[in-house]
């Protein structure tokens, strides 16, 4: 299976697509399908569904069905792909934030601690950033200032003079894989809080890589000058920077008018789904409708 999606039915449901079914409606993270396949069997034959995914090898798994609109990009650019094909407003945007199984699985893609791989962690592997550029050419400064803030890892100032430490013994002064930063950390981390830590250095990197929370506050901003009245906006984060600029998003919306029912809390896998899928476990849904025109 390329990517077991998280929160299927709860976050389709959180579009209220029944109302609409003829409608015009986004996937802003493709992956393995299964948020696209679940909204196309609630459109009617009118319906439209977009999907967005940077990564070519997700794309490949599309459908053939001519409502489907398939655009491979950033969901960043989300408001200038719709401007741009003439949608005008749409119905319903639903954004899953997490990497998927086979970004994760697929150890050259450099995206995980359990593989000796490069350090790449690209989701859009025409870029050119990659997590290696990273770890050799950012000074000790910058380094623990991302391991701090998309890593929130405490000690973040010891860790990055760790890295610009053992980058000086390598072969030309760079670290190229995966074991080599783990052997380069191996003091800050034992058999039992390998998992934790590791986990929070590798998103640290990879949120650099890819931009993330620089990209979500412009596909947030993007997707609310899309949709429609009515509209429902649905998205599922994994970590708490996220969460926040989520939930700061939809509350302040709701303070403008723009938004009215948004959802006070979010909305968490149940323990079936956790036991099925470990990686649901830190997976929040929050969700919000447009109920008129931006200020």
């Amino acid at each position: 299976m390329y990517h077991k999606s998280v929160l299927l039915k709860e976050s389709v449901d959180a579009l209220n697509i029944e109302e609409k079914r003829g409608g015009t409606f986004v996937d802003l993270t493709f992956g393995g399908g299964g948020h696209s396949k679940a909204i196309l069997e609630r459109l009617d034959s009118n319906g439209r569904l977009l999907v967005f995914d940077q990564d070519e090898e997700a794309l490949a798994n599309v459908p053939d069905d001519k409502r489907i609109v398939k655009i491979r990009s950033n969901f960043r650019f989300l408001e200038n792909h719709i401007k741009f094909l003439g949608v005008g407003m749409v119905d319903g945007i639903i954004a899953d934030l997490g990497v998927s199984s086979h970004q994760f699985d697929t150890a050259q893609r450099g995206f995980s601690y359990r593989f000796d791989a490069e350090l790449d962690m690209r989701m859009n592997q025409l870029s050119e950033l990659k997590a290696a550029d990273i770890v050799n050419n950012y000074g000790q400064q910058k380094l623990a200032m991302i391991f701090k803030d998309y890593g929130e890892i405490e000690g973040a100032g010891k860790v990055a003079a760790a890295v610009c430490s053992y980058r000086e013994t390598c072969t030309d002064n760079k670290i190229i894989s995966t074991e080599q930063l783990k052997e380069a950390l191996a003091k800050f981390y034992n058999q039992q809080t390998e998992r934790k830590f590791l986990g929070k250095v590798f998103q640290a990197l990879r949120i650099e890589v890819n931009q993330e929370i620089r990209a979500l506050e412009d596909m947030l901003a993007g997707g609310k000058e899309v949709l429609a009245n009515g509209g429902r906006f649905s998205v599922i984060t994994y970590h708490s920077l996220e969460d926040r600029i989520v939930k700061n998003f939809f509350r302040q919306g709701k303070a403008d008018g723009i938004f009215g029912t948004i959802s006070k809390k979010p909305i968490l896998p149940n323990e079936d789904e956790i036991s099925a899928n470990g990686r649901s476990r830190s997976a929040k849904l929050r969700y919000a409708e447009k109920v008129r025109a931006n200020i």
